[in-house]
């Protein structure tokens, strides 16, 4: 950038932030639900869905009281979900993708076609992977599969990519649910080789394997993963594949189909939407805190020493200086959030395996210690609980999956809500989604060139 063009930046941006600073009382004054959330916290009501709830609390004239957080996915309560998981030995993602996409819960015939549906689809095209993913790999993997998902337009298989209808629709979301693991695996070596200097190996699926098992053999040098690792991995998907449709990413699979535009571009705007450190990067947050709990506390077991460098992190003293301990609140979960729970539950048993049992009871102690911090610093922060964030980026890194692909992985998961979103939002046929935005400025006369 040349010095001149440095200086109009600079003073551009200035003017910029001057244009376009809004005073927050006018928010109040207007009444506007900033982020589309009433003034107590909770979500303004813009839609109606078959899909997913998260339940965190009940309203009791006008007030949010506090209840245990339970997750549902089509009316069946994800704890449920899971216990069926354990009971009978097996990996539950691909069950649990059948019933967000149709709605039940399938036979055991449905069930094997199913499997081998998004068996038979998990493989990517050589053009396809070379020309969307090797050739000119990003460092940033959201943005590779997003890139990636977009060139999947071009190699649409039923050869009608603008096609909005159910049957053309659910075509094109097995297609992207089923090659999603790949689309992030290869984005991954992809961008390990071409930035990392690192060697490249290439592996294709195995069809006859599950989403997660696939996803650990795609991206290990050698392949190999544990029964246990490959279940505590199906759980975290099962757990990310739903979250109701007001999420950020779901409501933007809303907005961009309500426009009618192809489930590409819907499917690459939600990952895009998820890439924020708000939404689908918080995991990471946990882990950048989590490392330096680790270098500053010296006797892990000592509560103190732990309460006193949470209290520094709530004071802005230590942390990233935001003053959050990551891991803790969500928007709708109070007491608890089921997610972290059965996660954290998983993860007990794969930190014994790992012989890294020191580090989970270190994390669990913010859980623990954390939430009373929180509330003595924040009166309104009444209902502090731990999210799934808290545990899920110490599973992956016990996983051995690299951190760059900790959000990734989520995209993976979510995918199948994404698709059942969209076609939700087509087979009921819904307005353009346009919400009003207020102006708050004066007509004024335009002034000719010369004059100003």
């Amino acid at each position: 950038m040349t010095k001149n063009n440095e200086k109009l930046l600079k003073k551009g941006a200035k003017l910029i932030r001057v244009a376009d600073r809004i005073d927050p009382a006018l928010y109040k004054k207007f009444g506007v639900k900033r982020g589309l959330r009433d003034e107590n916290g909770t979500g303004v009501l813009v839609g109606l869905t078959t899909i997913g709830n998260v339940h965190g609390y009940v309203m009791n004239e006008g007030e949010k009281q506090p209840i245990e957080g339970e997750l549902y996915y089509r009316g069946i309560n994800v704890r449920d979900i899971v216990a069926a998981d354990r009971r009978e030995h097996r990996f539950g993602y691909e069950e649990t993708a059948f019933l967000i996409l149709f709605g039940s819960l399938p036979t055991v015939k449905q069930l094997g076609l199913w499997r081998s549906w998004l068996g038979s689809y998990r493989q990517l095209s050589d053009a396809f992977r070379d020309d969307a993913i090797m050739s000119n790999a990003s460092k940033d993997l959201m943005n590779a599969m997003a890139r990636a998902v977009l060139f999947a337009y071009a190699f649409d298989r039923m050869g009608a990519p603008d096609d909005i209808t159910i049957e053309n629709c659910l075509a094109q979301s097995v297609d992207l649910i089923s090659s999603m693991p790949a689309i992030a695996a290869y984005s991954y070596q992809a961008k390990r080789h071409y930035h990392d200097g690192r060697s490249l190996f290439i592996r294709n699926p195995d069809p006859e394997k599950s989403t997660a098992e696939n996803f650990l053999r795609l991206i290990r040098t050698d392949g190999k993963y544990t029964k246990l690792e490959a279940e505590t991995l199906d759980l975290a998907l099962i757990l990310h594949a739903e979250h109701g449709g007001g999420n950020n990413s779901s409501f933007t699979t809303h907005v961009v189909t309500s426009a009618h535009s192809d489930i590409y571009s819907s499917v690459a705007a939600s990952i895009l939407s998820l890439k924020g450190s708000r939404h689908g990067g918080a995991n990471l947050k946990v882990m950048q805190q989590f490392d330096e709990m680790k270098r500053e506390i010296k006797d892990w077991s000592k509560q103190d020493a732990i309460a006193k460098h949470l209290e520094r992190v709530a004071d802005r003293k230590a942390g990233d200086g935001s003053g959050l301990i990551y891991g803790l609140g969500h928007a709708i979960y109070t007491l608890s959030d089921p997610r972290a729970q059965l996660l954290r539950d998983k993860a007990r048993v794969l930190a014994r395996e790992k012989g890294r049992e020191d580090e989970m009871r270190l994390l669990e102690s913010i859980e623990t210690i954390g939430p009373d911090i929180v509330r003595s610093r924040h009166p309104r922060a009444t209902d502090v609980c731990a999210n799934v964030d808290l545990y899920s980026g110490f599973v992956y890194e016990m996983l051995g999956i690299p951190r760059e692909l900790f959000t990734p992985l989520f995209a993976v998961a979510r995918c199948v809500s994404w698709c059942a979103h969209r076609m939700e939002e087509l087979v009921n046929e819904g307005p353009i989604i346009r919400p009003a935005y207020k102006p708050i400025f004066h007509p004024r006369d335009y002034v000719a060139l010369k004059d100003r």
